[in-house]
Parts: C-alpha cells; sequence; structure tokens
C-alpha cells in the first residue's frame, strides 16, 4: 500500500476529487491518503471539501486522515462564537448546513501531528527546539482539550502571536497557543527559533531582518527525520531530503498536489484561481 499526502484543500472539492481520482489509479486502489490540513476556507465548496472528506475518512478503516489545520482552527472557534467570520472567509454553507454539528465534531477530533513511517506531518511547522517525539506529544496536549469539555472555552482563548519561542517551562494557555501556532501558522522564524507571524505572502523575509524559514533554523532537531507539510502557498511545492512542503497553491491559481512518501512520486491537478494571492510572486521576483 502507497500512502499519498495531499496539500492544502481550501474548499477546493472539484479539484480534490480529480487528485483523488488520479490516487486510486496510481496506487490501483490501494492508498493510504493523508491530508496536511486546510481542508476549507477561500475556495468556492468548503462544505462539499469537507463533507467528502470526512466520509473518505470514515469508510476507509483508519487508512485517510487530516491534521488540522489554521483555517479548520477557525471554522471550529467561529461555529461556537469565538471567532467572528472575516469577509475572505467562505464557511457560510458550512454553518448552515443541517449536518453542522456532525461536520464540527468530526473536525475537532482530528489530530494536530501525525508520525508515518519516519515522515512527521503537520500542517504548518515545528518550532526547531522540538523533536519528533515532542512534537507528537505536545499536538497531543492540544488534542486533548479539543475533544475534550474544555474545547469551546480554549477556542475563545487560543488566538494571540504570544509567546511567540517555545520553552519548556510554559504552562496553561501560553503553552497551548504557542503549540498550535507552531503546527498551524507559523512560516518563518528568527535564527533563535522565535517565530514571526507577521510576514505571510512571501517566501522569504524582509531584507535585513535574519528572517528564515522554520525549516532552515541552525540545529532543528527534527532534521533527523523528513517533515511534511502544507500552510505555504508563497513557497509552493518543496522537495527535500529531510522536507516536503505540498502546498503549490490551489486556490491561488495554481495546483492541487499529492507526493507519494514512498518514492516520492508526484500527482498535480491544475486550479482556476478562485482567489488573488497577493503572495503568488516570491519576493524579490
Amino acid at each position: 500500500m502507497k500512502t499519498y499526502v495531499i496539500g492544502d484543500l481550501q474548499g477546493c472539492a472539484h479539484e480534490a476529487q480529480v487528485l483523488l481520482d488520479h490516487i486510486e489509479q496510481d496506487a490501483r486502489g490501494d492508498a493510504r491518503i493523508l491530508f496536511v490540513g486546510d481542508l476549507i476556507n477561500r475556495g468556492p465548496d468548503s462544505l462539499g471539501a469537507l463533507r467528502r472528506t470526512k466520509a473518505l475518512a470514515e469508510r476507509s478503516g483508519g487508512q485517510v486522515e487530516a491534521v488540522l489545520g489554521n483555517h479548520d482552527l477557525h471554522l471550529l472557534a467561529v461555529a461556537v462564537g469565538a471567532q467572528a467570520v472575516s469577509k475572505s472567509d467562505t464557511l457560510d454553507e458550512i454553518l448552515a448546513a443541517p449536518d453542522r454539528d456532525e461536520l464540527v465534531a468530526w473536525l475537532r477530533q482530528r489530530p494536530l501531528a501525525m508520525f508515518v513511517d519516519g515522515h512527521l506531518l503537520v500542517h504548518a511547522g515545528v518550532a526547531p527546539q522540538w523533536s519528533a517525539q515532542q512534537t507528537m506529544a505536545l499536538a497531543g496536549e492540544v488534542q486533548a482539550v479539543l475533544r475534550s469539555e474544555r474545547w469551546t472555552g480554549f477556542l475563545a482563548q487560543m488566538y494571540g502571536n504570544e509567546p511567540n519561542r517555545w520553552d519548556d517551562a510554559l504552562t496553561g494557555l501560553p503553552r497551548l497557543r504557542c503549540i498550535v501556532n507552531a503546527l498551524t501558522r507559523v512560516r518563518l522564524c528568527q535564527p533563535d527559533g522565535t517565530m514571526d507571524f507577521k510576514h505571510k505572502e512571501s517566501d522569504i523575509g524582509p531584507p535585513g531582518s535574519n528572517l528564515v524559514p522554520w525549516f532552515e533554523v541552525p540545529g532543528r532537531k527534527t532534521a533527523d527525520v523528513t517533515v511534511v507539510f502544507g500552510h505555504w502557498s508563497a513557497l509552493g511545492l518543496v522537495m527535500r531530503p529531510n522536507v516536503i512542503g505540498v502546498d503549490s497553491g490551489c486556490v491561488w491559481g495554481g495546483k492541487l498536489s499529492a507526493v507519494c512518501l514512498d518514492n516520492r512520486a508526484l500527482l498535480q491537478v491544475d486550479c482556476p484561481e478562485y482567489q488573488e494571492h497577493g503572495g503568488k510572486k516570491k519576493a524579490g521576483a
């Protein structure tokens, strides 16, 4: 059985189905399929994308899974009134759906990290101070809260850019917020591992900032495994020995990508430009 990781869907349900059909042909019907999060939002059919992924996972016998992305967490927060809908959201159909509660319940049970065949799967990134083992343990701390009766209260206090650097001594909500920000929001860091959340639409930091991609921070403790992530459409597809980035900008007129972890074969589907992206051109281009 082959394992495939699919990049950010962001509500592009049609393109997702086309790519899944390609995977079925490539794997001859025997595939494990993992989504890097952001199943919803910005695209034209968030409800369809979420319903289809949920149904696929529930009938897969554990062979289909998705980690939570920042847009998925945003939906959970909006659904319980902890966050307002923004003008660019495409969540109305989900919020008005008759199966809304079932969709929300399924989504909040999803993990924030997975470790599969030597690959660490997250939505955005990993704090440079974390090992793969610690990443899984810390993701589990947030998962436990989201799956508990405390989930609505946590979502109401989840947002914020501080603390922006991991410290093992962190406790309570600051600790959980830092974990969520690393796993679902980070792109750039200072060389000491301090996370930056201001620069969202480029592949590098501004001149003189010293910011580097989180996976290029010196001494990163997950360098001994392959980290697979999405979240960074301006960066695009990344294929390195120990890093795979699969957000190739589906909703922004790029491609929806799937990478086979067994042999690094790449499957892609062209996508219309559903949203205009200010970061389509890389910094300096």
